[in-house]
């Protein structure tokens, strides 16, 4: 099966914003926070950090580009998450296996958690296994129904599925398999 061109050029550091509902689906499922920091590390001009904030509270956010008006920061060189419990983001395409590698070893002296908005099948991958089969913090797989519409001025339907991969240093026991979103507006279409 081949892919099929979006007819958009591709944005320059994956800088594609992640729509509110997308961030409104993973917030059920994340581990529960109880006031304790969490970290969006590439949040481009903080489309997903401004609902994580309503959401969750204390809230901060970092990108590599410091003409965002934000922290400047460099996810991957990072050693240390300082005074941070969670980890969530929608990673750079291209880094996304160093991203998802890089949060869980930050996550893990705090037990803490991680959640990755990544394209369903990533979990596919032989070189990427370590991340999920037999990882012991692996804990979720959240499949989207919906697809992200990236650009809003699209004409085209959405040509991949997305999930959230989450993983905790809490969970204990094999990952589990959840769908969603499931909001009231989803449950009138269904009916």
């Amino acid at each position: 099966m081949s892919q099929r061109d979006s007819g958009y050029e591709r944005k320059e550091r994956d800088l594609y914003e992640t729509p509110a509902w997308v961030t409104e689906a993973v917030i059920p499922h994340l581990p529960f926070v109880d006031g304790r920091r969490v970290w969006e590390p590439a949040c481009g001009s903080g489309k997903m950090l401004r609902v994580l904030s309503d959401r969750l509270g204390d809230v901060c956010g970092t990108d590599i580009d410091a003409g965002l008006g934000l922290v400047d920061t460099d996810f991957l060189a990072c050693n240390k998450a300082h005074d941070v419990f969670g980890i969530v983001t929608n990673p750079p395409y291209v880094l996304a296996q160093e991203f998802c590698s890089h949060a869980i070893a930050l996550m893990e002296p705090v037990a803490g958690f991680v959640a990755m908005l990544l394209r369903t099948d990533f979990d596919h991958a032989k070189t990427r296994q370590f991340l999920f089969s037999g990882c012991p913090p692996f804990s979720k797989k959240l499949v989207l129904t919906k697809r992200i519409q990236w650009f809003e001025d699209s004409k085209g339907s959405p040509s991949f599925n997305h999930a959230w991969f989450i993983w905790d240093w809490k969970h204990r026991g094999p990952p589990t398999l959840a769908y969603g979103p499931n909001t009231p507006a989803d449950r009138k279409t269904e009916a």
